[in-house]
């Protein structure tokens, strides 16, 4: 049996109709990953554009700046353990607000590891990743609410050692021919050459000959190490007079 052309038209037009019907895909209902794209380019192509020249400063700095530049304000929310945050400098053109966040998030990425020691001593490397930006809800546009993020939840700050108090008695050492100088300019070499930014604070209590230390267990814990390393060492008393009576000798 043969179809008329026109009726096969007609069949071949109801089964192709669904397809072409379908509705375009809701960029907000994508994955980040198909998503990403369609929403940070097409969807903002409209926003206006500008040029900015940032010398670095804090959130609110920013937001000032980027006003300057775009003519117009700028809905940003800044929580205030976010305030004095460092933002690096920034220089763009012809770009619009949701490009020019999205870009600042992605460079403010930061990955790495890091020693972490308890305070029953046991330690391990741990990863971390640190990163801030301004978000929004749904697709940006000129009356887009920014707020200010930072995850800073994994970074050593936030996961290393609580702070401590520690007393280490120095007299032994002290007795041996030891100077107070002589302990604790090895201690602060170490956090030095550590790179630490924020050592833990000591003192030292001349009545007791003790000396008291401050600050995150990890660090006050090379306290401990520089001592053991100084008691396994010849006293320098011992080593003046081997001195002495070598050139006696000779």
């Amino acid at each position: 049996m043969k179809i008329p052309t026109c009726l096969a038209a007609g069949l071949l037009a109801l089964t192709l109709n669904p397809a072409f019907a379908q509705p375009a895909p809701n960029p907000s209902a994508m994955p980040p990953s198909q998503a990403g794209d369609y929403i940070w380019v097409k969807a903002t192509n409209s926003l206006t554009k500008f040029d900015l020249d940032f010398p670095g400063g804090t959130p609110k700095d920013l937001v000032k700046a980027i006003e300057k530049a775009n003519g117009k304000p700028l809905n940003a929310i800044i929580p205030d353990d976010c305030a004095n945050l460092k933002i690096p400098a920034v220089s763009v053109k012809n770009v619009t607000v949701a490009q020019l966040f999205d870009v600042l998030t992605r460079a403010s990425t930061k990955f790495g590891h890091y020693l972490y020691k308890s305070t029953d001593g046991n330690a391990a490397y741990l990863d971390f990743t640190d990163s801030y930006g301004f978000r929004t809800e749904g697709i940006p546009d000129e009356n887009s609410i920014w707020y200010l993020y930072w995850d800073k939840k994994s970074t050593p700050q936030q996961v290393l050692s609580p702070i401590i108090c520690r007393f280490y008695q120095l007299g032994p050492y002290l007795n041996a021919g030891y100077r107070v100088e002589d302990v604790t300019t090895a201690i602060e070499t170490s956090w030095k050459m550590l790179g630490d930014t924020k050592p833990p604070q000591i003192s030292y209590h001349k009545d007791t000959k003790v000396l008291i230390a401050v600050g995150e267990a990890y660090k006050v814990d090379l306290i401990g190490d520089v001592l053991k390393q100084l008691s396994q060492g010849e006293p320098k008393e011992n080593s003046a007079k081997g001195q002495a009576g070598k050139t006696k000798t000779e």
